[in-house]
């Protein structure tokens, strides 16, 4: 029999540790961003960079979390993939939003998500220049720089945001189709930060009601969406058919929006 009480004190130890390894990550990728004019960066697609605080980021992540969790496996986006023993993957993107990144920009972040019995569990998200920082999942109450997340707002259509992200693959008649449906059928205003982390942070905090993806990976949603499901929030991701490896095309709010962007995940996510 499974002692819940021990289970969730080792979830919460699990995550005073997992915070601290992406705060130290978030130090070490800052003191990259604060010296952008001498940052080598390299193309590895349209829009789509990689840094060198991309490779140390994540070389340090995935140092500290094969000692912190010898057994457990890892998953990067920059290549940093290990088998493990226990059956649990830590899903890392060292800076999520690289392109706001080298611009100079404020929305970037450390993202470390636990996959776990094929399902995300728990997630840190780390924004240090503007100052965030996001812990929570199944058995870690969501918290915002130490303080609980307080429920989220409901829905009012006469003032609701969603916010999106599309990859650089997806076809501009698919795009376009988004922006149509917002803007036509549900009539609602519409982000784009750049980042899928943060505009999922944004889902948490308030500032928008939802978000919709158009290709973002695995590491780009994995801390992220188990701090939002503690809050309530749902998705319509399947992860029983997802393979860590693939695009997303997915919707996430509160039933009732969600259940109102079906008709637009039919058109440009059909198996959403």
């Amino acid at each position: 029999m499974v002692d819940i009480d021990a289970s969730a004190t080792s979830a919460r130890a699990d995550a005073v540790l997992v915070e601290d390894i992406a705060r130290q990550a978030g130090e070490l990728a800052l003191a990259h961003f604060q010296s952008l004019t001498n940052l080598p960066v390299e193309r590895k697609g349209h829009l789509d960079l990689v840094t060198a605080a991309d490779r140390q980021v994540e070389e340090f992540l995935v140092a500290k979390l094969r000692q912190a969790f010898p057994d457990d496996g890892i998953f990067g986006e920059e290549g940093g993939e290990i088998s493990g023993t226990s059956g649990r993957i830590w899903v890392i993107d060292p800076i999520d939003g690289t392109f706001n990144f080298v611009r100079g920009g404020q929305n970037w972040a450390i993202s470390i998500g636990l996959f776990e019995n094929r399902r995300p569990t728990f997630g840190v998200i780390y924004a240090p220049v503007r100052g965030l920082m996001l812990v929570g999942g199944q058995s870690v109450e969501a918290r915002l720089n130490g303080t609980r997340i307080k429920p989220l707002p409901a829905l009012d259509m006469s003032a609701a945001s969603i916010g999106f992200s599309f990859h650089p693959s997806i076809p501009t008649s698919e795009r376009l189709e988004v922006v149509r449906f917002l803007s036509d059928e549900l009539q609602i205003s519409f982000r784009l930060c750049g980042s899928a982390t943060l505009s999922l942070v944004e889902v948490a905090m308030g500032e928008t009601d939802g978000y919709i993806s158009l290709g973002d990976s695995t590491w780009d949603v994995m801390a992220a969406l188990p701090i939002l499901e503690s809050l309530g929030v749902s998705h319509t991701i399947d992860w029983d058919r997802t393979e860590l490896s693939e695009k997303l095309r997915f919707a996430c709010g509160n039933t009732e929006l969600v259940t109102m962007l079906r008709p637009l995940l039919q058109r440009v996510a059909p198996t959403a």
